[in-house]
């Protein structure tokens, strides 16, 4: 059945390109206008200009003063740990030995897996966040449950089952070769199934034996549309036990390089110890870096260096890491890599920031063709922003006098209360109560 056309009026805000780049790149309207038909953007553009044959019938939804921008992207965040969340006192190792693990071991029971997945994706869109790249657990159930959960809301979600053969207790732990096989069976029932992406999912290289590390490479080869997401470099400890594991490779990055686990769909979180050579391998092979600012200060793994790295031609895009990272809201994610960026001298723009969380995070996960703009033809994710949300912010609104002032107050002020609405393939998906 054809669903009528929507019409969202409202300010709206997208991005043709990188606005560190290029200031013209952003694309801003004041009395704005997205048209949505059939789960697709079908025109965008100043309120009043929007084509009569395709809006005459439209419904409308007016959102006065509210900002209408592309859903948010989170590029790196572990569905079943949103049960963990705000867990006290532990760095990396002991994060997972503590609280990590025994969790991610009730994932075997579909049931319970069902319930997360439900919780979860409720939180996500909450938070403005269409799109997300998802760690479920070693069991699949934890991957069914997601993507049914996922398909029921006809999400663009990208997700794989932990691949995890040592170092882990036996409850969360496969083999390489059963890890394989069931990677292979999951991959075969999900991956393009609606709006759902597949990837290959090892936790890091210290729990995987260089087996599974190759059977990761042979996936990657069998099928070169699926994602690869893992960890790198995320903690000093971790590093120097890498190095430990792995004495051949020259770095932990050089690790996944030495098995073929690097490229253009290769997402790795974290990358905060790297040394000039990994930047340079990491943009040689178009490898892509996801930055994961509340985890890092939370864990206390690091400072990750934003202004290097995307110096030196890597991509970058924003994680929030739940349930190390402290919050699902991309505000808090956007916050906390401004305050980290300062550390290293360089000021994150709220420009650049929220273009890493919309249409530059589609980029980097290779969907810029179909998500992350307010354009014809794009799939109508949308998120719609109330931006004067509490009244700090309202207050704080009285005195901006550019777009950069607004976007600055809700990128350090504003919460999951700044989200009016969330759409999903032309669907609204969540409304604020």
């Amino acid at each position: 059945m054809t669903r009528k056309p929507i019409l969202l009026t409202g300010r709206t805000l997208s991005f043709d390109g990188d606005p560190a780049l290029d200031a013209d790149a952003v694309r801003y309207t004041e009395n704005g206008a997205v048209l949505v038909a059939d789960g697709l953007i079908v025109w965008s553009g100043q309120r009043g200009d929007e084509p009569g044959e395709l809006s005459i019938d439209a419904v409308h939804h007016d959102y006065g003063d509210g900002l209408i921008l592309p859903g948010f992207v989170d590029g790196h965040v572990h569905y079943p740990q949103i049960g963990v969340i705000a867990s006290f006192g532990a760095q990396l190792l002991d994060w997972l030995e503590k609280y990590t693990f025994p969790e991610e071991a009730r994932f075997s029971d579909p049931e319970y897996a069902g319930r997360t997945a439900k919780l979860f994706l409720d939180l996500l869109l909450a938070n403005g966040t269409t799109t997300a790249a998802v760690y479920c657990t070693v069991h699949p159930e934890s991957v069914d449950a997601f993507f049914a959960e996922s398909s029921a809301r006809n999400l663009r979600m990208i997700a794989g089952k932990i691949l995890m053969d040592r170092n882990a207790p036996d409850s969360v732990r496969d083999t390489a070769q059963s890890g394989y096989d069931e990677t292979r069976s999951l991959i075969g029932r999900w991956h393009g199934q609606g709006r759902n992406l597949y990837a290959v999912t090892p936790r890091f290289a210290p729990t995987s034996t260089p087996a599974q590390l190759e059977a990761c490479g042979a996936l990657m080869t069998a099928f070169p549309d699926v994602y690869l997401q893992s960890h790198v470099s995320e903690n000093i400890g971790e590093v120097e036990w890498v190095a430990d594991l792995y004495p051949d490779a020259r770095s932990y990055l050089d690790v996944y390089n030495g098995f073929g686990m690097l490229g253009p769909r290769a997402l790795y979180g974290h990358a905060i110890h790297m040394d000039e050579a990994d930047l340079a391998l990491a943009a040689e092979t178009a490898t892509k870096f996801v930055h994961c600012p509340t985890s890092n200060l939370f864990i206390g793994s690091g400072l990750f260096r934003m202004r290097e790295t995307r110096a030196a031609g890597v991509d970058v895009m924003l994680g929030s890491d739940v349930g190390g990272g402290t919050s699902l809201s991309p505000f808090a994610t956007m916050k906390a890599a401004y305050e980290i960026a300062q550390f290293g001298g360089y000021s994150l723009t709220p420009e650049e920031a929220f273009w890493l969380s919309t249409s530059g995070g589609a980029e980097t996960l290779s969907l810029g063709d179909r998500i992350g703009r307010l354009e014809a033809g794009y799939e109508a994710d949308i998120v719609v922003l109330d931006v004067t949300s509490t009244p700090v912010i309202r207050h704080r609104m009285e005195r901006a006098e550019s777009l950069r002032d607004m976007l600055f107050a809700q990128m350090i002020l504003a919460d999951d209360r700044a989200v009016r609405a969330t759409y999903a393939s032309g669907s609204l998906v969540y409304t604020a109560s």
